[in-house]
């Protein structure tokens, strides 16, 4: 720990050039960028106009604190690229965290190996249409050819249109090698061969997760994936996208502790006192409080470090998602709450989902809603948790975007949400071979919302209900989902409605 925060990077190519270790950093990029074909020199038309570039430095730490390596990316600034001049589309997909954590819970349950892979300076593999020229970096510049510049024929990072050009690559390459995309998730990809072995690839950028039942297939994409792009392969999984992902016999635990501990030292709470609740029970935080404003950029970087944290920790997705609401001008109050969630991961910086294998591959789900809960504009907040087995695959807490005039319709509103989620875990879970035969069982606390559900008989107090929380209902009639009620005791969704007091909480956590 005390490696990375003495750690000092450059904030220029005159500071790096000084360190012959950012040196080699920085001719080794300067190398994959050659080899890779990347640009030619050539002359500026008259009528175009160069984007500018610079060198980036950021050191990589492994798990335990000691440092990987160093790495410098050479950036373009695609903030000066015209659109429908240097750019069209730019949207490109990621992967899913909750399909992720299927992934690994899968595995898990088969006894599968999962293997890590990351492709080296992946955005340069990315091929341009565009026409789209740089000036030469800084420290290579070509002698005697100063006056010419790059044209880009490969993306390059920083330029609006590289994320998407990768991605248009790495999927013609698995169309290319017969994988099957999934509809549903177009990252993850399904590879089956003639002995009806799978193998099944996650693509979060440029890190690849791969798992199956075959070590034959597994090795052969690996091979298939190298001979085309600049592979490393990091072996099993263990540490990937800020994830750490501990395997022992019985059990897969995935947490981010290493995450959690460098964002208590960033936010200067390492030696902070600890709390057993992220939130105050009955408090409603509100946005004009009478009290002082603080500073918005360090609350809204504190904010935002606690929203990917949620990723192995539902049980701040609450928290997060209120001091989320007050971005734009946060207060004292916030703030002071913001902090109480990090007292609260100091005392739970080991803790995060464990993955057994001892479970059926049965969907089931929780929701719940916290009517008019909100003392702003007295909207309610969606909850919703889903299981395979007994551990959280996805989880949600979110305000409802209209006014709920019943507890009632809160619970529907909520209910729609969860069923939407339902619908896609289960066409994931059919993609990777775990189709859900019987209707996946979510449930709820509210009796009249399950009537309403299954009976539209109460349409005079219904009728101002937009039409798309009716969903519901269409899923009922196709056998997709069930209803169930749960003593609001037993409702594990409760804790992403409203802050519980600590009994409670700690009853929601271990459910």
């Amino acid at each position: 720990m005390s490696q990375i925060m003495n750690v000092v990077e450059p904030a220029s190519y005159d500071e790096a050039k000084e360190s012959e270790e950012w040196r080699n950093a920085m001719n080794e990029e300067y190398n994959s960028i050659m080899k890779n074909d990347t640009w030619e020199l050539t002359e500026l038309p008259k009528n175009k106009v160069p984007i500018g570039c610079k060198w980036l430095y950021k050191s990589k730490f492994n798990v335990d604190g000691s440092i990987d390596k160093h790495k410098a990316r050479l950036v373009a600034k695609g903030y000066s690229q015209k659109e429908g001049i240097d750019y069209e589309d730019t949207f490109a997909p990621i992967a899913k965290m909750n399909k992720i954590r299927i992934m690994i819970a899968l595995a898990k349950k088969y006894n599968w190996k999962m293997h890590q892979l990351d492709v080296k300076s992946a955005f340069l593999n990315g091929e341009l249409k565009e026409e789209v020229y740089l000036v030469q970096p800084e420290g290579f510049v070509k002698q005697g050819q100063e006056h010419l510049v790059c044209r880009l024929k490969k993306a390059l990072y920083g330029l609006k249109q590289a994320p998407r050009s990768w991605y248009v690559k790495i999927d013609s390459f698995f169309y290319e090698k017969d994988f099957m995309r999934s509809k549903n998730d177009p990252n993850l990809y399904i590879k089956k061969d003639e002995d009806k072995n799978v193998a099944l690839i996650s693509v979060y950028v440029d890190d690849l997760i791969i798992t199956g039942n075959a070590c034959k297939l597994i090795e052969e994409i690996k091979n298939q994936l190298s001979h085309v792009f600049e592979m490393k392969d990091l072996g099993e999984l263990h540490y990937c996208l800020g994830l750490e992902v501990s395997r022992e016999p019985g059990n897969t635990l995935i947490t981010q502790s290493k995450y959690t501990r460098e964002i208590l030292k960033r936010f200067n709470m390492i030696e902070c006192k600890e709390t057993s609740t992220p939130l105050e029970q009955n408090v409603k935080l509100c946005s004009d409080d009478g009290i002082k404003e603080v500073n918005g950029t360090m609350y809204r970087q504190l904010v935002g470090s606690l929203n990917y944290l949620t990723t192995t920790k539902p049980d701040i997705a609450y928290s997060v998602s209120i001091l989320s609401q007050f971005m734009a001008k946060p207060c004292e109050s916030h703030w002071k709450a913001a902090k109480k969630v990090l007292r609260y991961l100091k005392g739970t910086l080991n803790f995060g989902i464990m993955y057994t294998d001892e479970f059926d591959v049965e969907l089931a789900g929780y929701s719940d809603s916290d009517w008019a809960g909100n003392p702003d504009d007295r909207k309610s907040t969606t909850g919703y948790v889903f299981n395979i087995g007994s551990r959280q695959i996805s989880w949600s807490s979110k305000k409802q975007p209209t006014i709920s005039l019943s507890s009632t319709e809160a619970e529907y509103k909520a209910l729609c949400s969860a069923t939407c989620e339902a619908i896609w875990l289960r066409t994931i879970l059919e993609d990777v071979g775990e189709t859900q035969n019987a209707p996946t069982v979510i449930s709820c606390d509210n009796q009249s919302t399950i009537k309403l559900a299954n009976n539209p008989i109460y349409h005079a107090r219904t009728k101002h209900i937009e039409t798309q929380h009716h969903f519901v209902r269409e899923k009922l009639q196709s056998k997709e989902i069930d209803l169930s009620y749960c003593n609001t005791n037993e409702n594990v969704a409760e804790i992403f409605t409203k802050p519980l007091g600590k009994a409670k909480f700690e009853i929601c956590c271990t459910l």
